[in-house]
């Protein structure tokens, strides 16, 4: 049962970076502070979602066919918001 929850959460958190493109058609989410602030949370959120992953996949041993979909993604995810967090800081 656990390995279950484990992977529904991975496989929820898989989609939640891609929320951010209806956030942006919004005028508000363009302006200067609330912009750095926003990617950067997303970016926090696929750092976290790609850690808990590979650890549900490691430690924890949930493998099956989804988890391993949703560990490729997540790392992805994690690779891409570590380099986007590294774009903001030396900006």
């Amino acid at each position: 049962m656990k390995n279950k929850i484990l992977t529904a959460v991975s496989t929820i958190m898989m989609f939640v970076p891609w929320t951010i493109l209806p956030v942006r058609e919004f005028e508000w989410a363009l302006k200067s502070p609330v912009a750095e602030i926003m990617i950067a949370c997303y970016a926090a959120f696929m750092i976290f979602s790609g850690v808990f992953t590979i650890v549900s996949y490691g430690r924890e041993k949930a493998r099956n066919n989804l988890m391993k979909v949703c560990l490729i993604v997540n790392s992805l995810y994690a690779v891409a918001g570590i380099a986007f967090l590294g774009m903001m800081t030396n900006g």
